[in-house]
């Protein structure tokens, strides 16, 4: 390949170039930071055009390449140091968490050319789904309903609903049991900025069956 001739082809940034560079310092003062809370996150996040629903929580570092290629919906949790990496549009579906150091990947290139032209995919994550820490969602992933991907498991394609994957690249390893479609009852800790985004056994979505065996 040459870099020389590498083409992002018709890729748009989807803001001008002062919004963008306004976004980025705000996310490494106020977002990507050391400094806890949930509410001033959501609404920077929205103030930049993400979609977020109710009851999300929102750690330090995390990183967010576009907020206005992001939507969430209710009782999202994003644990520290989670980077989406949304050049495309990033969907996560409501009851998803997202654990430490996760990295949902949107952008690629094609090796094949030798101008290694830009590819951009959609990630799409549906309802009660966790991501372990350092899992990695490759471009173009669909995840399914109630799917769990282990610790440190590098997925992509789709996934089929209620499996547990692991491995790089992720494979199938066990069912998740459908006990956890269950509707989850409301509390105070579906407060914005509550919650225990490492989603362990108890406070997540699968039960001890599914979360010992990847904590």
């Amino acid at each position: 390949m040459d870099l020389s001739r590498f083409s992002i082809g018709g890729f748009d940034r989807g803001r001008r170039a002062w919004v963008e560079a306004l976004w980025l310092l705000v996310q490494a003062l106020l977002v990507d930071s050391w400094l806890p809370g949930t509410a001033h996150r959501v609404w920077l996040l929205r103030a930049f055009g993400a979609r977020i629903g109710r009851g999300a929580v929102l750690k330090p570092h995390l990183r967010i390449k576009f907020p206005w290629r992001l939507a969430l919906g209710d009782h999202v949790w994003l644990g520290e140091g989670v980077w989406i990496d949304n050049l495309g549009l990033v969907e996560l579906g409501s009851h998803v968490c997202i654990s430490q150091g996760a990295y949902l990947c949107t952008g690629s290139h094609d090796w094949g050319l030798p101008t290694f032209d830009l590819i951009v995919r959609p990630i799409r994550v549906a309802d009660r789904v966790w991501v372990c820490a350092r899992a990695t969602l490759a471009p173009g992933t669909r995840v399914g309903e109630g799917v769990v991907v282990a610790l440190g498991a590098v997925a992509s394609g789709d996934l089929a609903p209620w499996q547990v994957y692991a491995g790089a690249p992720a494979v199938v390893v066990r069912t998740r049991p459908n006990s956890a479609a269950v509707p989850l009852p409301r509390s105070r800790g579906d407060q914005a900025g509550t919650g225990n985004p490492r989603c362990g056994p108890v406070a997540g979505l699968g039960g001890a069956d599914v979360g010992a065996p990847f904590p």
